[in-house]
């Protein structure tokens, strides 16, 4: 048990710090070639925030645990807006775009709906199940937000092409191979790990993908967030969770989806439910006190009831 642990751990350690030097490696080498700063932050930085939750869920599809499939993105989601901006929030009050209250977070909440409805295959007879035409739907959705946000955001040329100025083709390289490495070995460390505590505890593979992995996925969301606060950034904070919720869904599920049909239990329903609170509470906090902000007070209600969340999922469980 102690030895599952330990590799459970050094999977995310190995994962999250792959990601970093993907990102890292991947970002130098498109500004060697004169791609945008908006390209790379469309496509390879958005890439490498989500690559923990993918590489996890490409493994769980391709062995057929479904539960930590569904479990990973539903519970990362969770994780993001209740105890990311939980905390951010409580350490910086999020003022936000006008953009982001009226379409962004309404298109997280989007992802939401169609999911739930594509998941209990309410358009069709049959089993719950997220089919690869399903999941075909999911990935033109993602392609639809991208090319929203590619008309939406402005970058710095400057300041982001010095910051990679000096980097060696060499260097690109180890960083963009040992990062690719590093994704698979520790993707592979977290779905073994999880599988063998969830027997040995006799604890469910949908409790472990909805808190111990998808909390552990959600690492690199948390530093991103935390740093933005404490910078005062808050469109980095806000926007950061908003993104990932949206790739988490359209991207992950889309992909994993389309190397194997998910079937889909509907107890995560539940956990779908909660999702669709905390994104309206997100949403109306903007309208409340002044506007286009999360108070502290509106954050410490996000935090308290992720912990009553998993409070319940416990005793639920035992």
């Amino acid at each position: 048990m102690l030895i599952q642990v330990l590799f459970l751990v050094a999977g995310f350690v190995v994962l999250i710090k792959s990601a970093d030097w993907l990102v890292e490696g991947a970002s130098a080498l498109a500004r060697k070639h004169h791609i945008s700063d908006l390209a790379i932050g469309l496509t390879i930085v958005a890439f490498g925030t989500s690559a923990p939750e993918l590489v996890v869920n490409t493994f769980a599809a391709f062995e057929q645990h479904y539960d930590i499939v569904f479990g990973n993105v539903i519970g990362s989601n969770n994780f993001n807006i209740f105890v990311i901006l939980g905390i951010t929030g409580l350490i910086t009050p999020l003022v936000v775009q006008s953009s982001t209250v009226s379409r962004e977070i309404p298109f997280s909440f989007l992802a939401i709906l169609v999911l739930f409805v594509l998941a209990n295959n309410f358009l069709s007879a049959g089993p719950n199940l997220l089919s690869r035409y399903d999941s075909l739907i999911l990935l033109a959705l993602f392609l639809l937000f991208l090319y929203y946000v590619f008309n939406q955001l402005k970058s710095n040329h400057a300041e982001q092409q010095a910051k990679h100025a000096n980097f060696t083709n060499r260097k690109i390289w180890v960083l963009i191979l040992a990062g690719l490495a590093g994704l698979v070995i520790g993707g592979k460390l977290i779905v073994n790990s999880a599988v063998e505590i969830a027997t040995v505890m006799g604890v469910s593979e949908k409790i472990i993908g909805l808190t111990i992995i998808a909390a552990g996925t959600s690492l690199p969301e948390l530093a991103t967030s935390v740093t933005a606060a404490l910078k005062k950034n808050n469109d980095i904070a806000v926007g950061n969770i908003i993104g990932s919720n949206i790739f988490n869904i359209f991207l992950i599920l889309g992909v994993s989806g389309l190397i194997r049909p998910l079937e889909y239990k509907s107890v995560f329903n539940t956990d779908l439910y909660l999702l669709i609170f905390g994104t309206l509470i997100l949403f109306f906090a903007m309208f409340t006190g002044k506007k286009k902000k999360l108070d502290r007070w509106e954050a410490a209600i996000l935090l308290v009831s992720y912990i009553g969340y998993t409070v319940y999922l416990i005793q639920y469980e035992l």
